[in-house]
């Protein structure tokens, strides 16, 4: 089973946070079963970009960028090369090493 490691975040995850997911599953549905309480607006459904997510290791073992996750992405704080929306990449079998940005656009909540 792949391993995650997300590095530290002040509010999200204070101390990183290292643990097992299964292949196939999201990132973002791998953080929230494991208590990191990311941002997903849109019910992850790829329609906003409060997950975002930049991965920092094993960015090209995971799932081909869709057309509507590029479009997402465009609206992401702090956007980097390696970014993706958590709801849409899927785990391989490669460990990730994942970075939550320390800010997101919610514009439900703004």
């Amino acid at each position: 089973m792949p391993k995650i490691t997300v590095l530290p975040h002040p509010e999200l995850a204070p101390d990183g946070a290292v643990f097992d997911a299964p292949e196939q599953m999201s990132i973002c549905d791998a953080l929230l079963l494991n208590k990191i309480d990311i941002e997903h607006a849109c019910g992850q459904v790829g329609a906003c970009s409060t997950c975002h997510v930049v991965v920092v290791q094993g960015f090209d073992s995971l799932n081909a960028l869709g057309d509507n996750e590029e479009d997402m992405l465009g609206q992401a704080w702090g956007l980097q090369p390696h970014s993706r929306l958590s709801c849409q990449a899927r785990i391989s079998q490669q460990d990730l090493t994942v970075e939550l940005p320390r800010y997101t656009l919610n514009h439900a909540k703004e």
